[in-house]
């Protein structure tokens, strides 16, 4: 018995099919993503395994060669890092025939900016923790041991007191300072760049070094975040900076990109399927992906007020 010709078709479908719902999702991604763009970023797409074995070479020296003696050899010990591959989020949503017909198309643009917008979230959120640990910190501190190994951001080095805050407003000083501290461990200076939450941004206005034409950059187009540059270093501005102490002070970092690592197994897909018992079809956008410190004083944290 013949069924017709009410077949659903790539017209009728539009909305849903995947390649839009996908492109529309990495966009979003990639548009609200900032430290993801300015660590190592390591693509491990398509590639089996959990773990992420990186070499990290010791530094070998110069050595005086004297006459009639052999050459010194280099004999170090060679370290490695191993990363991990174990977070896999997700962002799910289903849309009922009812609202597929009724609504206007934009309801499907702000399902797939919202998905790539909470993933993004969650990969800087995974990043940011990291920072707690960096200039010989430790993760997951609370109470005098939260974020110890912060400085404050008036004079750079003030290490910060954790729930009896002591934070101060960013400073040029404190700026100088950090990069002191960088340079002191022979941190690049290229690659560096300062994260800095909305309200340190305005403080930074009132430094000369970052408001003068000379330090902010040439007018190229504004990348995801970065509103300039200070002393070589791009800046940028990110909301998803952490909040410490119910909310009274904010977090920022300066580091070099091979401060901390992102590898990504599966990049962010986004799949349909129509769910008959709910008369709608089901959206799922995912990612897979580790994060991991690769050079622990490459970086360094610093905490200011919230106001």
């Amino acid at each position: 018995m013949a069924l017709g010709t009410n077949q659903q078709t790539v017209t009728t479908a539009a909305n849903f099919i995947p390649e839009l719902w996908s492109d529309e999702v990495i966009a979003g991604y990639k548009k609200n993503l900032v430290l993801g763009n300015i660590v190592t970023n390591i693509n491990h797409n398509g590639k089996k395994g959990d773990t992420i074995h990186i070499p990290a070479p010791v530094r070998g020296s110069a050595n005086a060669k004297a006459a009639n003696t052999q050459v010194t050899l280099q004999g170090d010990t060679h370290n490695t890092v191993n990363l991990s591959i174990n977070k896999h989020y997700e962002y799910s949503v289903v849309i009922e025939d009812i609202v597929e017909t009724q609504a206007l198309s934009s309801l499907r643009r702000f399902y797939t900016d919202d998905a790539g917008y909470a993933l993004a979230t969650q990969v800087d959120n995974d990043i940011f923790a990291l920072f707690e640990g960096v200039q010989g910190g430790v993760v997951g501190g609370s109470g005098s041991s939260l974020w110890e190994k912060a400085v404050i951001g008036g004079n750079g080095t003030t290490l910060y007191t954790g729930n009896s805050s002591n934070a101060t407003d960013i400073t040029d000083a404190g700026i100088r300072k950090m990069i002191l501290t960088l340079d002191n461990a022979d941190v690049p200076m290229d690659s560096r760049c300062i994260v800095i939450p909305p309200v340190a941004f305005n403080d930074m206005l009132a430094i000369n070094r970052f408001t003068e034409q000379q330090y902010i950059g040439n007018g190229e187009a504004i990348k995801t975040g970065k509103i300039g540059s200070i002393y070589g270093m791009d800046v940028y501005v990110s909301t998803n900076c952490p909040s410490l102490n119910s909310g009274a002070q904010r977090v920022g970092v300066m580091t070099h990109k091979d401060a901390l690592a992102l590898i990504t197994q599966l990049g962010v897909r986004s799949q349909t399927q129509y769910k008959q018992e709910y008369l709608g079809d089901l959206f799922t956008a995912d990612t897979l992906y580790g994060v991991g410190e690769l050079r622990n004083d490459a970086a360094i944290s610093f905490v200011v007020p919230a106001t």
